[in-house]
């Protein structure tokens, strides 16, 4: 067992979750590798300061430059905006870092190709943050599929709904500008995320995307950026499926939902209820058929490290530390682990697929 100095860019609310995550991991999984929280880097002095103290770093700085060099920091964790990404990963690996990045991996395609390049350059770990995958119940879900256990899968349907856009009268912020801050830049990345870890890889699609709001108050001319986004697609492995993707779904919180319909059955979930996967089998006997709720336990992934108690449940921060654990070990190991800076690559490929049908109106393959 030694330490590692973790360094995170970023002390909102990503950061948050980062730190809290590399102060609890070594206790909740026994890592090898003990995270030390050597420095947190913000956009102002006083707000870096105020980061270092709640969240228990030795140092802090405005910044991220000085993160990165120093080198008692070994490994960096990106919780910054999208379009600091690239350049901050970029130095991290030029010196022989680490980089965990926060999701989408980059502000656009062609930032994620540089990032993946600079990963591969370097030799270094790195890896992307899709942390509602990690649930127990979408990992559960995730290894019936990988089983065989509803066969062959024929249809998938997923969704990234919220509401914190819904209301026409709030006024204009950072989210309504800037296509990497639209819907299909930060919310459809994990549900295409989950698609491609659930069914595998898309092969051809057609997107239709809008904005629903296209003024708001308190804004110097238009939203730049979408509300609503949705596509038909066709996987590499045959199965149909359809993705949409909403900040603007009146009544959902945490709308990120999968159906998966097979041959032999079917699964369905919902983060809104994260601790349970509803599974259908259909060699049940006919009184029988029939959704069953499967409460998420100790013999689901991950889930004995955090409770002992079948139906007491895991939230979001232990998704962050299953992602923190998972870092570690890539660390240790010196190998990178899924998700990689390609996997997240693959996603920010399919948002530009959709982009470009949206905009032509035609299928697109990939």
């Amino acid at each position: 067992m030694r330490d590692i100095g973790v360094g995170i860019v970023g002390g909102g609310y990503m950061g948050k979750a980062h730190s809290v995550a590399m102060s609890a991991v070594g206790a909740v999984f026994g890592t090898e590798l003990r995270p030390r929280l050597e420095m947190i880097a913000a956009t102002s002095a006083a707000s870096a300061e105020g980061y270092r103290a709640a969240y228990g770093f030795a140092r802090g700085t405005a910044d991220w430059r000085m993160l990165v060099a120093d080198p008692r920091v070994e490994a960096v964790v990106i919780a910054s905006p999208q379009e600091t990404h690239r350049a901050i990963a970029k130095a991290a690996f030029s010196l022989g870092k680490p980089v965990f990045c926060e999701k989408p991996l980059g502000a656009s395609l062609d930032d994620s190709r540089a990032m993946v390049a600079a990963a591969k350059a370097s030799g270094c770990v790195n890896m992307v943050g899709f942390n509602y995958i990690r649930t127990p119940a979408s990992q559960f879900a995730r290894r019936l599929v990988q089983s065989g256990e509803i066969g062959g899968v024929t249809w998938f349907r997923g969704e990234h709904t919220e509401d914190f856009d819904a209301d026409a009268t709030r006024p204009a912020s950072w989210r309504n500008f800037g296509a990497a801050n639209g819907t299909m830049g930060d919310l459809a990345p994990h549900m295409i995320n989950a698609a491609l870890a659930l069914v595998g890889p898309i092969a051809r699609l057609s997107a239709d995307i809008a904005t629903v709001f296209p003024a708001r108050p308190g804004a110097e001319g238009r939203q730049t950026n979408d509300d609503i986004g949705q596509f038909m697609c066709r996987f590499a492995g045959g199965a149909m499926g359809h993705l949409s993707f909403s900040r603007v779904a009146t009544g959902r919180k945490m709308g990120y939902a999968y159906e998966i319909t097979g041959t032999k059955g079917a699964i369905r979930f919902d983060q809104e209820d994260q601790n349970a996967l509803w599974l259908y089998r259909a060699d049940d006997a006919p009184g029988l058929r029939g959704f069953r709720r499967i409460l998420t336990g100790p013999e689901h992934p991950d889930y004995l490290a955090f409770c002992q108690g079948p139906g007491h449940g895991t939230g979001y921060q232990d998704q962050i530390i299953i992602e923190a654990r998972d870092f570690l070990t890539a660390i240790a190991t010196g190998t990178s682990l899924w998700p990689t800076f390609a996997d997240g690559m693959e996603v920010n490929r399919i948002i530009a697929a959709a982009q470009d049908s949206a905009q032509s109106g035609q299928w697109v393959d990939l």
